[in-house]
């Protein structure tokens, strides 16, 4: 099993190296667009602001590399924080002249501030969570039962445009989605690399999962 993490300038890379490990786990360290295709399937870690890393994945030729192995040859995709808002049409983070920055368009729906949501909590939201599952077909969260905590940093949240699309939210004063997929694409606006045990079990899932 061969896990490709996608180095493209920005992410919490070590932590997710030491996570595989502990799973024993050999992961690549893709840091070249081209090379994902050794890969049997992908994680895409992501910190910061969306244009920045929306940016450096265009810069890098990453964008169009990633739309081929995901939805051409089908590479299983996991985002994580960032990466998973990466998935989406678009994100008001950066917006200029009333356009948002683009992402990927994996998965449809917007990326936007969690005020607009109406949350009056302290942003960014930095902490542990627990998650409510709203869809219990998927083997991603499997062994996790309504309110497993992990660990979440950000200030922006995605509102897929397909609630099937959800796979679990977690409550900071309003519904946030905590976990999506779409097809052979997942995402998790938390990190699991940074959320203990299960997220141990999570990054387990992912991997062993049918589709990887």
């Amino acid at each position: 099993m061969k896990v490709g993490v996608i180095d493209y300038g920005v992410g919490n890379l070590g932590s997710v190296l030491r996570a595989l490990e502990e799973l024993r786990v050999a992961p690549v360290l893709v840091n070249r667009a081209a090379d994902m295709h050794a890969t049997d399937c992908l994680i895409l870690p992501g910190v910061g602001n969306f244009a920045d890393c929306a940016r450096l994945l265009d810069e890098g030729g990453w964008t169009t590399a990633l739309r081929d192995e995901v939805l051409g040859y089908k590479r299983p995709l996991l985002g994580v924080c960032v990466g998973m808002q990466l998935l989406a049409d678009s994100s008001t983070e950066g917006a200029t002249e009333g356009q948002d920055t683009p992402g990927l368009g994996f998965i449809p729906g917007q990326v936007r501030h969690l005020r607009s949501f109406g949350c009056t909590l302290r942003v960014p939201h930095v902490g542990w969570n627990g998650i409510t599952r709203t869809r219990s077909d998927d083997h991603l969260l499997a062994g996790m039962p309504d309110g497993t905590d992990f660990y979440f940093v950000h200030s922006y949240a995605f509102m897929p445009q397909d609630p099937s699309d959800v796979l679990a939210t977690t409550d900071y004063g309003v519904p946030v989605t905590a976990a999506v997929r779409r097809g052979h694409v997942w995402g998790t606006q938390f990190h699991p690399e940074k959320s203990s045990r299960a997220g141990f079990r999570l990054l387990k899932n992912f991997i062993e999962g049918p589709a990887c």
